[in-house]
């Protein structure tokens, strides 16, 4: 009684304490969570970022490769009109078998 009557508040018994302490604990644990959680969530979007990023190179590469393939117009032409297809498709299938217009054709028989 004597702590009480000094400053007008009951110290907290330790059963109060534990529980306060058990709360805060939980409070800590939830922030540090949450932290590396965003932390991870940047790590994963800077992959996803360099990921995209090497296939748009990969992808250009790929079309300045298929554009120094020389190929045939009569060929190209042969292609657009037998199979009936657009003159882009036609081009660049033509160009992904370096101009062999029988490997074209055949690819567009056998998709």
């Amino acid at each position: 009684m004597s702590d009480e009557a000094e400053d007008g508040v009951r110290p907290p018994d330790s059963k109060d304490q534990q529980q306060q302490s058990k709360a805060l604990d939980s409070l800590k644990d939830h922030v540090e969570e949450r932290q590396l959680d965003s932390t991870r969530v940047q790590q994963a979007m800077a992959s996803i970022n360099a990921r995209a990023e090497a296939d748009r190179h990969a992808q250009l590469l790929k079309e300045k490769e298929l554009a120094a393939v020389k190929i045939s117009q009569e060929d190209l032409d042969i292609i657009v009109e037998e199979l009936e297809l657009d003159r882009k498709v036609a081009e660049k299938r033509l160009r992904e078998h370096k101009g062999n217009s029988i490997a074209a054709i055949r690819s567009f028989l056998n998709d």
